[in-house]
């Protein structure tokens, strides 16, 4: 994941803030996420970008993962907290 160090300041209309802030307390995420997102689905990123960063992916060091019992437990806790 690559690190966040550009700032965008825009203005918008009340009622979309409204839309977007709805939006991200139904998804448990934030209002900026909600719009990388939407930049990223709108602007696609080229296939150099994304062969890029699947070649950072492929060379992660390999990291312990739980087993699939206890990872389901942990995502429905995670679930739980948001409802």
């Amino acid at each position: 994941m690559c690190m966040l160090s550009e700032r965008l300041q825009i203005l918008i209309d009340p009622a979309r803030r409204r839309r977007l802030e709805q939006e991200a307390t139904t998804r448990g995420t934030s209002v900026a996420a909600l719009i990388r997102e939407a930049i990223d689905a709108t602007f696609p990123a080229t296939s150099d970008d994304r062969r890029a960063a699947a070649d950072r992916l492929l060379a992660a060091k390999a990291m312990a993962v739980p087993d699939i019992d206890e990872l389901r437990g942990e995502l429905d806790a995670l679930r739980s907290r948001r409802a």
